[in-house]
């Protein structure tokens, strides 16, 4: 007599069934594909402060996503899913032992719990806003693969067959594709029709520029009427070095400062970037002068500098009080 004929009950199936995490984990890799496009998006108006326009041709940044990104969101979609859904279905198969109620309904349930505990560590450890739509997103990022399981047993228990987990990756490669690429579709309507509107650079003059402005590390600059400028622990072009050195000296005293609007002593004009108005400061026993780009609005403008390559430079950015 065969274990399957001797009328034991059977076994209940683990939680953890490798089927059901690879599941789970390849429509967490779509998700996350989907979300990097839809912030990809949400860019087109922002200041990208100069970062990327430089340091090689543009398609090799491109052919690094295309070999490197499948293999990082494969792996992302699996940490999720046993830090986040699976242990959730553990829970749930705990419960239903001893309470009422579908086992998808507890899962759902305690996904959406530990969901709102990762949401919580974000924003107290990772200084996200409480009320952000990241925190938000952090809190429901298991509800696909927790509803992608419960269908699929569901179709298991009608009878159905399950595809392979070759195919079930297969499957999440090209919904996460073609969502993506309805994503920058939309995007790129959206530029092409005015509903997007690209950043552009506010246009301030000297008056409006003057006054306190603060950064990282205690810096501050002090840019007063009639082109004195006051610095402390300001970062500054090195003396000695080109512009693609990410080397910079922290300077402390007083120099000058001036509007340029063309662009001229702008060390990336030319390369690639858009030519934009900065303010110059020249510090003379301190560096070469160094060029602050105009960016933010003009509600609430900034004054930033890239040292190094634009690729992998050190981004400082001053705003002001």
């Amino acid at each position: 007599m065969g274990w399957g004929d001797s009328g034991r009950p059977a076994r209940p199936r683990s939680a953890w069934a490798g089927f059901e995490v690879s599941l789970a984990a390849a429509i967490c890799a779509a998700q996350f594909a989907v979300a990097v496009a839809v912030w990809w998006v949400g860019t087109f108006d922002d200041d990208d402060h100069g970062v990327g326009l430089g340091g090689g041709p543009a398609g090799v940044g491109f052919l690094c996503m295309l070999v490197f990104g499948p293999p990082l969101l494969a792996v992302l979609g699996l940490l999720h899913t046993v830090t986040y859904t699976m242990p959730a279905a553990t829970l749930a198969r705990l419960v239903t032992r001893r309470a009422p109620g579908p086992e998808s309904a507890w899962h759902l349930g305690f996904v959406l719990a530990l969901g709102a505990l990762w949401a919580t560590l974000a924003v107290v450890l990772g200084g996200l806003a409480p009320t952000g739509a990241t925190a938000l997103l952090i809190a429901v990022s298991g509800v696909p693969p927790t509803l992608g399981v419960a269908l699929v047993r569901r179709r298991e228990r009608a009878g159905g067959h399950r595809p392979s987990g070759h195919r079930v990756w297969f499957r999440s490669a090209l919904a996460a594709l073609g969502a993506c690429g309805l994503v920058v579709a939309a995007g790129t309507v959206g530029l092409v029709t005015g509903l997007i509107q690209e950043y552009e650079p506010p246009k301030l003059g000297a008056d409006r520029l003057t006054g306190v402005w603060r950064g990282d590390h205690g810096a501050v600059l002090r840019l007063r009427a009639g082109g004195r400028a006051e610095l402390t622990a300001v970062p500054a072009q090195p003396e000695f070095g080109d512009v693609t050195t990410k080397e910079f000296t922290c300077c402390d005293g007083t120099g000058k400062w001036f509007l340029d609007t063309r662009g001229r002593y702008d060390p990336y004009a030319g390369g690639g970037a858009e030519d934009r108005d900065g303010v110059v400061v020249r510090v003379g026993h301190c560096g070469h002068d160094t060029y602050w780009t105009i960016g933010g609005t003009v509600a609430d403008p900034e004054l930033f500098v890239l040292f190094g390559d634009p690729d992998a430079g050190d981004l400082r950015i001053l705003k002001q009080d």
